[in-house]
Parts: structure tokens; sequence; C-alpha cells
């Protein structure tokens, strides 16, 4: 009968776990795998508004169109879609729900009639709700 010898058994042992240094790339690694998918979602989830807030924009512009063909007038402020303002004949609305006139990130949008270079300026202060702004924090305007 044959004894296995002492030193191989111990180098086979020493080499199964892994070292503190393997263990803290693996973390590494993965902690850069983790950032990478969340700074993607992320930025999905702020592309998603930003082409809600444009869809939001298109949307309710029609809605203002639909009210001057049924009044020959443009509304005075945005709540009028909601609402029949007094005075104003023709009105068959509502033309939009409350929640309608709010961008994705919860703030009205703005309305202005008449508009700098238009008949009317409807705008969404994007992610950030200031005026200007780049990538997702720039204004979206209605061009007609």
């Amino acid at each position: 009968m044959r004894h296995r010898p002492l030193k191989a058994f111990t180098s086979a042992r020493r080499q199964s776990g892994m070292s503190l240094l393997e263990i803290i790339i693996v973390i590494v690694l993965i902690g850069a795998v983790l950032t990478l998918v969340a700074s993607r979602v992320l930025g999905g989830a702020d592309r998603g508004k930003a082409n809600l807030a444009k869809a939001k924009v298109e949307t309710i512009a029609s809605k203002i169109e639909n009210y001057r063909l049924d009044t020959n007038r443009l509304p005075g402020k945005l709540d009028e879609l909601v609402t029949a303002p007094s005075g104003v004949n023709g009105w068959m609305g509502p033309y939009a729900k409350a929640s309608d006139l709010d961008d994705p990130w919860g703030r009205p949008l703005e309305y202005r009639a008449p508009g700098e270079s238009q008949d009317y300026d409807l705008i969404s202060l994007g992610k950030d709700g200031k005026p200007g702004g780049s990538s997702f924090d720039a204004d979206i305007r209605y061009e007609q």
C-alpha cells in the first residue's frame, strides 16, 4: 500500500480557495457592472420622460386646436380646456383632464397666447423645471 506524499496533499488544499486579492477583484468587477446597469436604467427613465413630455405637448396642442375650431379663439389659459370659461360660445369640452396639463415631472405645462413667434407657446421646462438647459433639462416646445 502506497501513501501519498504529504507535500502534494497540502499543495492541492492550498490551491482550492480564492485569495483575498481575487475576491476584491470580483467585487470591484461586480460593482462596475452594477454601476453601468444603473446608469443605463436611470438614463432610460429620463429618456422616457422626455419622450412622454414631447408627446404631451403635441397632444395638448391638438386639444388647443380643437378648442379654437369650436370657439373661434385660443384659450386664455390651459384650464379652459378642462372647464368651460364664461362668455365663450361654442365650447364643446372638456378637451382635456386636469392631469393632462402637467408634464411627466409633475409641473404644469407653460402656455402663453399670443406666443413669442407663433399664435401660442406651449412648453415643458424639462427635467430641471428651469428655462433653457440641455439634454433632459432642455425645454420642450410646440412648434406650429
